[in-house]
């Protein structure tokens, strides 16, 4: 049995992009505000979904820019000059890209009245009177779609925050490709089990959640299952792993091959895993051994497991040392 995440079978993530991230001449100056991870070392490995909601709306490049005003009835977005009212045209096409949004995740622009998630300030007049605002567009599609993976270019800089996102959208990735394909209960359950170690590292009570929903295959229907599991594994992924949870799934794989290693070999991983904890070297040093170990001795289940290869090794993102 080849081994299930060779970069080959990997699935691709689907992924929505502010278009201007790539390079595209979408910006309000009619330039563009390409990002070297999203347009580069992430490029190769997902199917970008390219979205300008100014230009959908039929703002053109260059045009007018735009900022939030305070109303009665929430923010307002208008253009900073002749103060035209946006908001109506942004909301409808927020709402209809909401409905047949299907993607892995999504990387808005930071800083961007329409698509900002976070930090977008508000004006009255010419005073700024709140900056904890969202931008109109990105705030309609993350209230429509809650579990989905967001993050905008500039928080992606931070390591962890990136190893998040890149390993929430590939795991949606494949389950969306489960889901897509003729499946039946056993890949289900295979699935479920593959990614065990993965979803123990986010969240146990999600994992086991979602066990209960496999218990039912082969008894409740394809579609019942199908949206009960989706909801539990990306509840799961919702929540950040741990150095303590990560710490219990190394030593949980350690355990299940102990009868593989001798002494000497526990001893060395203990070491690593106790360096990890200790915030000495990089998840990926245990990570790398274990798995090591478990191709050499020919453990199937913890060789297999997601948890080990989330994502393509290429990207790196598993090197910094939790602080």
């Amino acid at each position: 049995m080849g081994e299930w995440n060779d970069t080959e079978r990997q699935p691709r993530p689907r992924v929505a992009v502010s278009s201007c991230l790539l390079g595209d001449p979408v910006r309000f100056n009619g330039g563009h505000s390409r990002d070297r991870f999203v347009s580069g070392e992430l490029d190769p490995y997902v199917d970008w979904v390219r979205v300008c909601p100014e230009m959908e709306i039929g703002l053109g490049a260059p045009r007018e820019s735009l900022r939030l005003e305070r109303s009665a009835d929430g923010p307002r977005l208008v253009t900073r000059k002749t103060g035209t009212d946006l908001t109506g045209r942004m909301n409808a096409l927020a709402a209809e890209r909401a409905l047949t949004l299907d993607v892995d995740g999504y990387v808005f622009k930071a800083r961007s009245p329409s698509c900002g998630i976070h930090g977008i300030p508000i004006y009255a007049g010419d005073r700024v009177v709140d900056r904890g605002a969202m931008g109109v567009f990105a705030a309609r599609v993350m209230d429509a779609h809650p579990l989905l993976p967001v993050e905008d270019e500039g928080r992606l800089n931070d390591a962890l925050l990136r190893e998040t996102f890149v390993e929430r959208i590939f795991a949606y990735a494949r389950l969306r490709a489960l889901l897509e394909s003729d499946w039946r209960p056993r890949d289900l359950i295979a699935f479920h089990s593959r990614h065990k170690m993965q979803l123990l590292a986010h969240d146990p009570a999600s994992y086991h959640r979602a066990g209960q929903v496999v218990s039912r295959a082969g008894t409740a229907s394809r579609n019942e299952l199908a949206a009960a599991y989706a909801h539990a594994f990306r509840t799961a992924l919702t929540h950040k792993a741990s150095i303590g949870r990560n710490v219990n799934v190394l030593q949980h794989c350690m355990g299940m091959m102990k009868d593989h290693l001798d002494e000497t070999r526990r001893a060395d991983l203990a070491e690593v895993i106790d360096s990890y904890r200790a915030g000495e070297v990089a998840l990926s040093v245990p990570a790398t051994l274990l798995r090591h170990h478990a191709r050499g001795e020919a453990a199937e289940y913890v060789r297999d497991q997601t948890y080990f290869a989330p994502y393509p090794r290429a990207l790196r993102l598993r090197n910094h040392v939790p602080a």
